[in-house]
């Protein structure tokens, strides 16, 4: 297992209540508890954010209201994209995602609608050109850059071959390396590119990662956040992902402490490392307990499935679930409802091209006792403009009140260029 440094940018979080202490003794201790305490163990920097901005919410089809299927995550200054469909980088740059920021891309799984976005997107993120006439383009150079970290991508079999191919046969040129890690199914060769190709010159070896028990269980692990990953069920090889943030600092009152350093004489500068849930022995024998760290935030994001199951031991209690529906049967709310269609026939045929519906989308977020549940990957026919359309809002009402009935929490359907903060888990 190769483990990384988080290169998101960090904020220090202070939890405390200063209420009832003495001003001087309260701006202390806010100065103590906001600086890096220098001490091993949890980091004491925490996620200054946690954002989600919704790219591209369309299936198969994009539409004038929506777009191929991606979103990205936004931890503290960095970006992760989930999915690249046709079209991203023009997502990317309306809206208040930074292209430069963008340091990790997960693939779901390789059709076109969720891939074919991918090389734009390198292309631009990576100061991509087609070369250079009578001059050598200094992209072209074989400088190593063996100090500057590659974009890492992550995605299912022949995405590495599908990335090379592209890059190859299109004669792009990058100004910075990148790195493919596959993830392998039981039924992938273990080992190999799926290409015959060379790679890129500014390609870095990746890692062919093998399941554990059914499921990937950590495909990175950086100082802040872990992510997971498990197969869903879809009409091809899919993959669903889980971004773990590691337990957080659980609330404090200095009341509890600062008497007995007073006493003890200890400087104050141990609230930092109680802050961090340590326990310090004071010179009397005394021990005082930091209090308990709490869960982080759980963000689990599928690609397309009629069945995630594999996924629901590593997505259990999820602050948010994002998942695909497709189709639904709104009878008397959408007016292109077939009059032969019930429910059971729009779900057998939504399940038979592997997709959900909203009903089924809402069954899961309940059985994984989600907090929260984003709808995406509508079929073209639903528009994207419910902020703005009486007719489209009725139809995304409809298909929010499907989900609504078989889950029973916050059900939010996704637009394009959409974005909302993921709060803390609760305690």
């Amino acid at each position: 297992m190769i483990v990384e440094a988080s290169s998101a940018r960090l904020n220090h979080t202070v939890d405390v209540e200063l209420m009832g202490l003495p001003r001087q003794a309260a701006s202390g201790l806010r100065g103590i508890l906001t600086r890096s305490s220098g001490y091993s163990g949890y980091p004491m920097s925490t996620l200054s954010s946690v954002r989600i901005t919704i790219l591209g919410s369309a299936s198969a089809q994009p539409s004038s209201t929506r777009n191929h299927s991606s979103l990205a995550l936004r931890l503290g200054g960095d970006a992760w994209l989930f999915d690249c469909g046709e079209a991203t980088q023009h997502q990317i740059q309306k809206s208040s995602v930074k292209m430069g920021k963008v340091q990790k891309i997960f693939i779901t799984h390789t059709h076109g609608d969720h891939i074919f976005g991918l090389l734009p997107v390198l292309a631009m993120r990576l100061n991509g050109a087609g070369g250079m006439v009578d001059v050598e383009d200094p992209r072209a150079a074989s400088t190593p850059l063996e100090d500057v970290p590659p974009l890492e991508i992550y995605g299912p079999l022949g995405t590495r071959a599908y990335v090379r191919n592209g890059l190859t046969y299109t004669h792009t040129l990058l100004g910075a390396p990148y790195v493919v890690h596959e993830l392998r199914f039981p039924t992938d060769p273990p080992s190999g590119d799926h290409t015959a190709l060379a790679p890129h010159p500014l390609e870095r070896p990746g890692r062919n990662i093998a399941q554990t028990d059914g499921v990937w269980p950590t495909i990175f692990e950086g100082a802040l956040v872990t992510v997971s990953a498990a197969p869903i069920m879809h009409s091809v090889p899919c993959v669903g992902y889980v971004v773990n943030e590691r337990p957080v600092p659980g609330k404090m009152d200095p009341k509890k402490y600062v008497p007995e350093l007073k006493r003890t004489k200890t400087p104050m500068s141990v609230m930092s490392r109680l802050q961090q849930g340590e326990s310090v022995t004071l010179s009397d024998g005394t021990v005082l307990h930091g209090p308990a760290r709490k869960p982080g935030r759980k963000i689990v994001v599928l690609g397309d499935t009629y069945d995630p199951s594999p996924i629901a031991g590593l997505a259990e209690d999820a602050c948010l679930l994002i998942h695909e529906a497709t189709n639904a049967h709104l009878p008397g709310i959408d007016p292109d409802t077939k009059e032969v269609d019930t429910y059971e026939s729009v779900k057998a045929r939504t399940m038979s091209r592997g997709h959900s519906t909203p009903q089924m989308a809402g069954a899961f977020a309940k059985r994984i006792r989600a907090r929260k549940l984003v709808l995406n990957h509508f079929s073209a026919r639903y528009a994207g403009n419910d902020d703005v359309n009486e007719e489209a809002r009725r139809v995304m009402d409809g298909i929010r009140s499907l989900a609504e009935s078989t889950y029973g929490g916050e059900v939010v359907c996704a637009r394009d260029l959409m974005s909302f903060d993921v709060g803390p888990c609760k305690e």
